[in-house]
């Protein structure tokens, strides 16, 4: 095999190994986050019903800032619309990225919204 499918199997592998341990309600749902090269969103979901809750983007803060910074702005965000729908709690799933970094940061401020992980 090359290096690509190897690459790929390995995250997929790790995504699944996150996810079968994670799940989530409409009372406490899941926080799954996605993060590319330039940007980053997360989602709350209810896997009962399997529909998204709420859902927030770097592409909605306006302010001139470094990826880490906008992550967390995004996490605080997240906490903010949360709110609003009475959801005080979620579990955190990472996917298939280590929780440092951007990840961590949006961790963090959905925390300082309010939000208990």
């Amino acid at each position: 095999m090359n290096k690509v499918k190897v690459n790929n199997l390995r995250v997929e592998r790790r995504a699944k190994r996150v996810r079968a341990k994670v799940s989530g309600t409409a009372v406490c749902p899941r926080l799954s986050v996605y993060r590319s090269l330039s940007h980053i969103q997360a989602q709350l979901i209810d896997d009962v019903s399997g529909k998204t809750l709420v859902a927030a983007t770097d592409r909605e803060i306006k302010a001139k800032a470094g990826k880490t910074d906008k992550a967390q702005a995004v996490g605080k965000l997240l906490a903010e619309k949360a709110k609003t729908l009475g959801i005080a709690t979620a579990v955190f799933d990472r996917g298939r990225f280590k929780y440092h970094g951007r990840v961590k940061a949006l961790a963090e401020g959905a925390r300082e919204g309010g939000l208990k992980i």
